[in-house]
């Protein structure tokens, strides 16, 4: 008599998903190790083509030996060490890594390094005030309980500023149109405009 093959139940199937699920998971993990044996060592183009630059950041001026192609965003984390101004997206359209040149705003993911050498950055970390007294700006976000997660927050507080200082805080309408350039997914926006709304008058122009 032939015997009908005994079919799995529902844990047995259940474990054996499982089991398969983590085995395909783990291929990446050993991809990825063994592409990075395997990389060339990254240095070698960065070496020949750095030169030197000039960079006045929050009032101090730095030298920095950099490639040309370093974006302003890598050569403040990297080589300042300066990491209040947030990599986001990389592309331009979460604002997280806004900082000021010249007092207007600027998408540092997006600046070249080159481009700002003789001009005045400010990042987060320049905002206060040489005895530590918080920025109006920073101050008011802390009121108002504007920077929940506080991932985006710096970026946030210095596009801030900038709107302010080009004359663009009239209005909650007008905050929210100048401010649409930085995503909060935290959902601050009604405690952003607040803020703003509060320290616009302390803010300079």
């Amino acid at each position: 008599m032939k015997r009908t093959p005994r079919r799995p139940n529902y844990h047995e199937g259940r474990r054996q998903f499982l089991i398969g699920a983590a085995a395909s998971s783990a291929l990446p993990l050993v991809a990825s190790d063994a592409a990075a044996r395997t990389a060339p060592p990254p240095s070698t183009a960065e070496t020949r083509d750095a030169s030197e630059t000039n960079l006045a950041v929050n009032g101090r001026m730095y030298r920095v030996e950099i490639d040309p192609r370093t974006t302003l965003l890598d050569a403040l984390r990297d080589h300042l060490g300066l990491t209040g101004a947030k990599k986001g997206c990389d592309h331009g359209q979460c604002g997280a890594c806004t900082v000021l040149v010249d007092g207007r705003r600027e998408l540092s993911c997006l600046t070249l390094t080159v481009a700002v050498a003789g001009r005045e950055v400010t990042t987060i970390e320049g905002l206060a005030g040489p005895d530590g007294t918080l920025h109006p700006m920073q101050q008011a976000f802390i009121d108002h309980d504007a920077f929940q997660c506080g991932y985006c927050t710096p970026g946030q507080i210095l596009s801030a500023v900038g709107c302010v200082r080009e004359g663009r805080a009239g209005t909650e309408d007008e905050i929210r149109e100048a401010m649409s350039g930085n995503l909060c997914r935290c959902a601050a926006y009604p405690n952003i405009v607040r803020a703003v709304l509060e320290a616009r008058d302390l803010v300079e122009g």
